[in-house]
């Protein structure tokens, strides 16, 4: 029997697209093909990524008649996902990559996106949310939850080794989220510019590229903490465990979170997590048992609580040995990857007996 087809649409350099493709592969033996807008949807090129959305989908049947697969998935629940509901292709799944799928709520664009999101929820045969949090927000939206399947893609387990680093001699903190405005990387900034007014010895390593690199590294500079900030740029996934198990916070301030795979990866290499106090965090952040939540845009609570969470040794200790254990239940990338590979074996099972 020949293997089933999976055509993918979505940006396959992203961390998670790649995750979820390689457990497709691993788990349920598919070929996957791919298929993505050249465009990114930074800046201006949002106006020309438009465009070429609406070239797609005049010519997205062709598309599909190239490939000829089994089943189509999608990443996000708007574009992605509005090209795969008209494809015709079944069965279909979609998945809603953060809290919402609409970001900016103030985009002028909101309602157009608004309209492409319902049609895709109403023709998807699968809808992933990979956080209750997600899922939630889908009941808002009145998605038919019966259809939505509640489970992360998880991380490498083998991958993402334990180690604790937690001697209590010096703050080693990492940050891995791309370097975008809304991911706040001024305020960890200004946080540690805070910190170090304290006496508090300390490292931050932070990991990544994007669009606000230079701002940082010049807002470093002018608080005096270049000296103790070592800004890596992008660097191989392979590199990333060696970088978290070094460290012994994580430290992400985003305004607006879904389901973080980097969160997974610091709670599974021993870094004791201190994240913005959203849904999609509290999710898996329990206030002082096993991590931190900070206020939203507010540099004295983030300086305060890297401070405690530095001078509590044993409350760090005792929360990394317990998230390690979380994370070995909830987000293992071998269950919940096979999990979502046999589901996707049913739906083309039952739609060829339907045929």
């Amino acid at each position: 029997m020949s293997k089933k087809r999976i055509l993918f649409f979505g940006e396959t350099y992203r961390a998670d697209a790649i995750t979820w493709i390689n457990g497709l592969k691993e788990f349920g033996d598919f070929e996957i093909v791919t298929w993505e807008l050249k465009t990114s949807s930074n800046g201006f090129n949002r106006i020309i990524r438009l465009f070429e959305l609406a070239k797609a989908i005049l010519t997205i049947k062709s598309i599909v008649k190239k490939y000829n697969p089994d089943m189509v998935i999608a990443e996000r629940t708007t574009s992605y996902g509005y090209l795969a509901a008209i494809s015709g292709l079944k069965p279909m799944a979609i998945a809603q990559q953060g809290i919402t799928d609409l970001w900016p709520l103030n985009s002028p664009l909101y309602i157009f996106k608004k309209r492409l999101q319902n049609y895709a929820f109403k023709k998807a045969d699968l809808i992933h949310a990979w956080g209750n949090s997600i899922a939630e927000h889908m009941k808002e939206s009145n998605v038919d939850i019966e259809k939505v399947m509640i489970l992360p893609k998880g991380i490498n387990l083998d991958f993402f080794q334990f180690n604790d680093a937690s001697d209590g001699t010096m703050i080693n903190a990492v940050v891995t989220r791309s370097l975008e405005p809304e991911y706040k990387h001024d305020l960890i900034l200004k946080a540690f510019s805070i910190v170090k007014q304290k006496n508090i010895s300390f490292k931050l390593t932070i990991i990544g590229d994007g669009t606000e690199l230079k701002k940082l590294i010049w807002l470093a500079k002018e608080l005096k903490i270049d000296n103790e900030v070592n800004f890596i740029g992008s660097i191989n996934n392979n590199d990333i465990p060696k970088f978290l198990q070094q460290a012994n916070f994580y430290i992400s301030t985003p305004i607006t979170e879904g389901v973080s795979a980097s969160l997974f990866e610091a709670m599974a290499c021993g870094c004791l997590p201190i994240v913005s106090d959203l849904p999609g965090n509290r999710s898996w952040i329990k206030q002082k048992e096993n991590g931190i939540l900070v206020t939203i845009e507010n540099e004295f609570n983030l300086a305060e609580e890297i401070e405690w969470a530095f001078k509590n040794v044993d409350f760090t200790k005792k929360a990394i040995v317990e998230n390690r254990k979380f994370v070995e239940k909830n987000a293992n990338y071998k269950i919940n990857m096979k999990k979502i590979a046999f589901t996707y074996h049913d739906l083309i099972k039952i739609k060829s007996t339907t045929l």
